[in-house]
């Protein structure tokens, strides 16, 4: 299994409040999930395996305790599905720009 050691660049989860300790104003979808942490940082332990309740440092220099969930993160982004409907607009602009409709 993958170890992190001392350092290395971790990410950590945790629950900060239970679906039932909730506030009641929130819409009944969310209160049914807990509210939930998942922070990046510094692994401050020596060393650690996934899933183990470890310490880490945040870039700005608070320590925070978790449960490790990932070493050396990548960032991912999505943007979600493609919609055909815009797929279209670059051209059609860049002809009406041009003054050939």
């Amino acid at each position: 299994m993958k170890k992190a050691k001392k350092g290395d660049y971790v990410q950590i989860h945790n629950i900060i409040l239970e679906a039932d300790e909730r506030s009641e104003n929130l819409p009944e979808e969310t209160k049914k999930v807990p509210l939930e942490l998942k922070v990046r940082g510094f692994l401050i332990d020596d060393e650690a395996q996934l899933n183990d309740q470890v310490t880490i440092e945040t870039y700005i220099g608070r320590k925070i305790e978790g449960k490790l969930i990932d070493i050396s993160p990548t960032y991912v982004i999505d943007y979600g599905e493609v919609v055909k409907e815009l797929l279209p607009i670059g051209r059609e602009l860049k002809k009406m720009l041009e003054g050939s409709e």
